[in-house]
């Protein structure tokens, strides 16, 4: 009887010592897991924002294109309005179209590689509390 109670305390010391060390790594995990999540939205938030800014970039090249060639162009600079040529003027508008677009490429591609580690992260906590729910049985 004495045997069989040391051997149970040992199993029973193993299960704790084994439920604590994956419930420490199921807590790194879910931290990094937030991480992600946390990275992710920011990264969301950013390409939305050059999405808007492409749509608005878009409008004023399509509202160049419509004006004359000797008309006046002025650009917004702090306080003052600059005079501007209008080929000028189309060219820095294009260049900021072709920025924010493959701003908004290397976002997706972001977005998707974070996309895809949530989802391993998320299986390998899924797989952790597996293991807690069968160290209590």
């Amino acid at each position: 009887a004495s045997l069989l109670r040391r051997t149970r305390g040992r199993r029973r010391s193993a299960t704790m010592s084994s439920l604590k060390a994956v419930q420490d790594k199921l807590a790194i995990e879910a931290n990094e897991f937030q991480a992600l999540q946390k990275d992710l939205s920011r990264n969301m938030n950013n390409r939305q924002q050059f999405v808007q800014q492409y749509s608005e970039n878009d409008m004023v090249l399509k509202e160049l294109e419509k004006l004359e060639d000797d008309a006046n162009v002025f650009k917004l600079i702090g306080p003052v309005l600059i005079k501007q040529d209008l080929v000028e003027a189309k060219s820095n508008v294009g260049k900021r179209l072709e920025f924010i677009s493959n701003e908004t490429e290397r976002l997706d591609k972001m977005v998707k590689s974070m996309e895809h580690k949530q989802e391993v992260k998320h299986k390998e906590i899924t797989e952790l509390q597996k293991k807690v729910q069968a160290l209590f049985k």
